[in-house]
């Protein structure tokens, strides 16, 4: 029986760190997209500013 809770134990370690490096890479995109907006809304402004 200690051989089936090790088993357990393994694959629910297999999926915490995969929930985690889910969790940090949307939060890294999710900052990504924030700074891609706000070069995209600088550059729209300075096109505009120049025409």
């Amino acid at each position: 029986m200690e051989r089936k809770t090790d088993n357990i134990r393994a694959i629910l370690v297999v999926f915490v760190i995969g929930l985690a490096i889910s969790g940090f890479t949307t939060i890294q995109s999710a900052e990504d997209s924030a700074t891609s907006a706000a070069a995209v809304a600088e550059l729209q402004a300075n096109t505009r500013a120049s025409d």
